[in-house]
């Protein structure tokens, strides 16, 4: 019999809780370690107070993890289980974790072109094929490089192509002059191209804008991902394939490229994905499987822009929420808290952290919670949910279930 009949997961994007065990092996640009970094503790004594606010997870056992400022140890948190994750992939990226919880080991990191911008021959490939100019072809903030290169790309009817820490290539265009549909065409040949062993990146993103000038631009929720499907079986692959709802929220849909989800929504924000996955949780038509949320902003307006204070206010408003969803929550029901990588914003360069992420896993149905040390691998939430479900792992599989949740 299975013990919980829906799981929520939740991915804080970039949320780690200090280094990982072989963070020493990994480097920002200009060859800084990751040793030493730790998201969560670092954001806490960069706020104005030097505390995070937290009281939601500071009763789930947030506190049991790490020296957080503000946020006490609560040893009595009987309906909820704390634990430190490890990440056994080789990589430290969106992709990576999030294919990592679901059961695949990544052995050889996603190519990035953070350093050095695309190479000259893809670039030039990119303008022959689309019949566009490119500007740009960097490293950038995506909000920056709109206000540094918008009002240049409307009039000379150019994309905008960028990249980041993550192995993606970005284009940007203006939705109305540009064109949705063009953007889309040339994010189509830049994808085809990008498959190339030598060019080859995870992730194409369309990025649409609206506005006239530097001061008025803004990205609108047209964003559309051109990703790879999973290497292996995953997780959610075999939820439905026996029948049980995989329901996912953000970016969840574009980082598996649809590959075992039943149903998705986009979301233009953390609080508009909270908001959906409680609306979820409050669904008749939700009745079993798993729901996967991914809260992005923290990432991607805050770690990336090295925005201590700016992540820590984003995570106190986070915690409101989670506490929402808790109200709605079945005694049936299991959540589980966690991130896909670090991404410290007191850390020298703009990349993710090699870190430890925390899984905190909460039901109403809980007695003896407790805090259980830290694990090997992400995909022990995985193989925790498939047992959860009475399930097999798939042969290629990573992850041992944690047997204290189920």
């Amino acid at each position: 019999m299975k013990k919980f009949k829906r799981i929520f997961v939740i991915v804080m994007d970039s949320l780690g809780i200090g280094h990982g065990r072989d963070a020493n092996k990994f480097h920002q640009i200009g060859d800084i370690s990751d040793e030493g970094s730790n998201t969560y503790k670092h954001i806490s004594e960069n706020m104005p107070n030097k505390v995070l606010t937290v009281p939601v997870l500071e009763s789930l056992g947030l506190g049991d993890l790490d020296e957080i400022n503000g946020v006490k140890s609560n040893l009595e948190h009987k309906n909820s289980f704390t634990i430190k994750l490890n990440e056994a992939s080789n990589g430290k990226d969106t992709m990576t974790g999030h294919w990592e919880m679901m059961g695949i080991l990544t052995t050889k990191p996603f190519q990035t072109f953070t350093d050095t911008g695309f190479p000259k021959e893809l670039i030039d490939e990119l303008e022959k094929r689309t019949g566009h100019k490119v500007i740009g072809n960097c490293a950038a903030s995506g909000t920056e490089i709109l206000k540094r290169l918008g009002e240049e790309q409307i009039k000379e009817n150019s994309m905008i192509v960028y990249t980041s820490s993550d192995s993606v290539l970005q284009i940007c265009g203006h939705e109305e002059h540009f064109g949705l549909k063009e953007l889309y065409r040339c994010c189509e040949i830049a994808r085809e191209l990008c498959m190339k062993p030598e060019w080859f990146v995870g992730r194409i993103i369309a990025r649409p804008y609206l506005g006239e000038t530097a001061d008025t631009f803004k990205r609108t929720s047209n964003r559309h991902d051109y990703t790879i499907s999973p290497s292996g079986i995953t997780a959610m692959n075999i939820l439905k394939d026996n029948g049980y709802k995989v329901s996912c929220v953000g970016k969840i849909n574009d980082i598996f490229n649809g590959v075992g989800v039943t149903d998705t929504v986009k979301t233009v924000s953390n609080s508009d994905g909270m908001e959906k996955t409680i609306n979820i949780a409050k669904s008749k038509e939700f009745d079993e499987g798993l729901c996967f949320v991914n809260l992005v902003e923290f990432d991607s307006e805050y770690g990336h822009r090295r925005n201590p204070v700016g992540y820590g206010n984003a995570i106190q408003v986070c915690d409101k929420e989670i506490g929402q969803l808790i109200e709605v929550l079945k005694d049936d029901d299991l959540l589980m808290i966690t991130a896909d990588h670090g991404n410290d914003p007191t850390w020298g360069g703009t990349d993710h952290t090699r870190e430890k992420v925390p899984l905190i896993c909460f039901s109403k149905s809980y007695k003896d919670g407790k805090y259980l040390g830290d694990r090997d691998s992400f995909a022990d939430i995985g193989a925790t949910i498939l047992k959860n479900f009475n399930l097999d792992k798939a042969e290629n599989m990573i992850g041992e279930s944690i047997d204290e949740l189920i």
